[in-house]
């Protein structure tokens, strides 16, 4: 539980400072969901702030520690231990969220598989809702857009910021696809 408690010190302090931890839950409550699946929920930061606000929230990560930290704050939560590309729940939810640059954790090649197997837990008409970093070598938002149209998903939004900031390309991209 260490690399866990580690990375949720950093948080905390950013809440400390008096800085917004919760910028995602923000994004996501605005749509008014009932299910939201936290692909990629580390320590559960953001599914345990859903669930705070009445969100029905089920985290989904292959790292056993840092399910540990939030299976510790958040026992009742559904937590899964599992690979983001071969997953698979007996349910759909109205958005699946991968925050927290997920999309540049998972290895090189999967990010097309990784994304299918999410979508496929999406309900019809529901959002896929991402937002990662594009300074990185991993996977651009072209190539993002094109897997997300191969799926079936149209664009339905693009922010700069988990705070609707306006998109300029530049260094993070918030997007949000709604699964037809």
């Amino acid at each position: 539980m260490l690399r866990g408690a580690n990375y949720d010190e950093r948080w905390e302090q950013l809440a400390n400072s008096g800085h917004n931890i919760h910028g995602e839950a923000d994004f996501i409550s605005q749509y008014k969901p009932s299910s939201v699946l936290d692909a990629g929920c580390g320590t559960g930061r953001v599914a345990i702030e859903l669930m705070r606000r009445g969100i029905d929230s089920v985290g989904v990560d292959l790292d056993a520690e840092m399910l540990e930290a939030a299976r510790h704050k958040a026992p009742t939560l559904n937590w899964i231990q599992a690979d983001l590309q071969s997953f698979s729940l007996d349910r759909s939810f109205e958005i699946a969220i991968l925050a927290g640059n997920v999309m540049i954790f998972v290895l090189p090649g999967s990010e097309a598989r990784v994304i299918g197997q999410i979508a496929g837990h999406l309900q019809e008409g529901g959002l896929f809702i991402s937002g990662f970093s594009l300074d990185t070598d991993g996977i651009g938002l072209n190539q993002y857009d094109q897997v997300m149209k191969k799926l079936g998903l149209v664009p339905a939004g693009r922010w700069s910021t988990w705070q609707r900031e306006p998109f300029t390309g530049d260094h993070y991209a918030v997007s949000v696809h709604r699964k037809i």
